[in-house]
């Protein structure tokens, strides 16, 4: 029989464990950015589109409520906020996912909570048309997001979002090797706020149901582990608290 979720987990926080911290963003805290990644309708709503929750689901609410606490304090310390919105052409294929999130749909708009960030001053906004976000802000041979980090004279960068292990966890893998390589200014600290993300379920009955590969099948708790655990081991600093 194969293994359950729950059995799974005690086992991969043993071999794989997580060490967090609490980040302060009091006085004297070092210049930081805020990066939000796909809390769109396509991804967040329920209903939403074919990659969104069913119905409605706690830890996609929480994220979306805590995204916009965190919004809100960053807008009215005048800090720079990045948000990310998966938006694709439409009819252009991203295997292996179904038509998602595709421009003019509705899928690739924020999540109503999160609309006033539209008009926020503090905020840039970069579709991308791609899991990638760093990818995704190229064009003509710049990238409209590592401007920005350096027109700020940014030293480090908080991120949250959807999903934890495919889109949040791309963004933040190429980040570090970025910053690695002198391609983002000054020194850079990526820290990811594991309260505010989340990531999907899709059980091996349910993908083979679709007639998709037993591979493509998606446990959400050990999925956002592994996520954490891969961002955290290439340099990542995990938070649990924000104080």
């Amino acid at each position: 029989m194969a293994a359950s979720a729950d059995s799974l987990l005690p086992a991969m926080r043993a071999a794989m464990p997580l060490s967090f911290e609490t980040l302060n963003l009091g006085a004297g805290a070092a210049p930081m950015g805020l990066v939000i990644v796909d809390e769109v309708v396509g991804f967040a709503a329920p209903g939403g589109g074919n990659l969104a929750p069913p119905g409605e689901d706690a830890d996609v609410a929480r994220i979306v409520e805590e995204t916009d606490r965190l919004a809100k304090r960053f807008a009215a310390s005048k800090r720079p906020i990045f948000a990310f919105l998966d938006s694709h052409e439409p009819g252009k294929p991203e295997p292996p996912y179904p038509p998602h999130c595709e421009r003019g749909s509705g899928e690739d708009e924020f999540m109503a909570e999160l609309r006033w960030l539209e008009s926020e001053p503090q905020v840039t906004l970069i579709c991308k048309n791609c899991i990638n976000g760093f990818v995704g802000a190229m064009s003509d041979g710049s990238n409209l997001f590592v401007a920005r980090v350096g027109e700020n004279d940014l030293e480090s960068l908080l991120v949250v979002g959807i999903c934890t292990d495919i889109c949040v966890m791309d963004l933040v893998l190429t980040l570090l090797s970025a910053r690695n390589h002198k391609m983002m200014s000054g020194p850079m600290d990526i820290f990811v706020y594991e309260s505010a993300y989340a990531t999907y379920n899709l059980s091996r009955e349910a993908a083979e149901i679709l007639g998709l590969s037993p591979s493509l099948a998606h446990s959400k708790a050990p999925a956002h582990h592994i996520g954490l655990f891969f961002m955290v081991s290439c340099g990542a600093r995990l938070v649990k608290r924000i104080r």
